[in-house]
């Protein structure tokens, strides 16, 4: 855990972070690997990330682009995930549109149906699957989330089925309790096979989901406390958030 003493520095922390982070795993691998998340400290970091003068240590077009989840609404919408990190970072790096793998949008070729949109990425995700990994999903080095103030990650919620799956990658989510209510989201299988995960997060108002996480609550109450990586989980927070943990952030 990393407890920054703002939510500007906490993004400008990671995005340095993450610079090192897929210049380490090209070193290693060749190829780097990221999930992307939403969400206003999800999106600073990856505008941090345009404005460093590190970030041409990156090779772009050696990065494979996914998302952890998605607003099931229509492509260009600016609500979308996928809309926001491309004006923030996509659009100003030379990555491989090959690479960029969104999920799809609600006037896409699967229309509504949240379910063949959750399938099909499903597929994307198996047909570029690890055997590193002991699920039908690529070697993700980074998959980055927040946390909502019910302590949702990705688009689970606590208790709702989504967060208990168990088999499926991907779901189409319904009923979200925060808007827009249809959504597409990584499971906690497909997240707990990335490589790292980083779980970032800012205010107040995250302060009580973050330590009931960090002190073993169950995913099914708040759901980010089951985000965890298979080598390394990060949690990434401004004071405010870190607030009510034990040493008092």
């Amino acid at each position: 855990m990393v407890v920054h003493a703002s939510g500007e520095l906490l993004a400008a922390a990671a995005a340095a972070r993450l610079i090192t982070a897929l210049v380490d795993a090209q070193a290693e691998h060749g190829v780097a690997s990221v999930v992307l998340t939403g969400g206003r400290t999800g999106i600073g970091v990856l505008e941090q990330v345009r404005r460093s003068p590190a970030r041409d240590a990156v090779d772009w077009s050696n990065v494979d682009v996914y998302w952890g989840d998605e607003r099931f609404l229509p492509d260009g919408d600016p609500e979308r995930n996928e809309t926001q990190a491309r004006e923030a970072l996509l659009d100003h790096v030379p990555v491989d549109p090959e690479r960029v793998h969104p999920m799809a949008p609600s006037d896409g070729r699967f229309g509504a149906d949240a379910e063949a949109a959750a399938a099909h990425y499903a597929e994307v995700l198996a047909t570029k699957a690890s055997p590193a990994t002991d699920i039908a999903v690529p070697r993700f080095d980074v998959l980055l989330l927040g946390v909502g103030e019910e302590g949702h990650t990705a688009s689970l919620f606590p208790d709702t089925p989504y967060v208990k799956e168990v088999e499926r990658t991907v779901v189409g989510v319904h009923d979200c309790p925060k808007p827009p209510p249809t959504r597409i989201s990584l499971t906690l299988p497909a997240i707990r096979a990335a490589s790292e995960v980083w779980l970032m997060t800012t205010g107040a108002a995250k302060a009580e989901p973050v330590a009931a996480a960090l002190a073993g609550a169950q995913p099914v109450d708040i759901p980010a406390a089951g985000a965890r990586g298979r080598n390394k989980t990060l949690w990434l927070l401004d004071a405010a958030a870190a607030s009510e943990l034990p040493t008092g952030g």
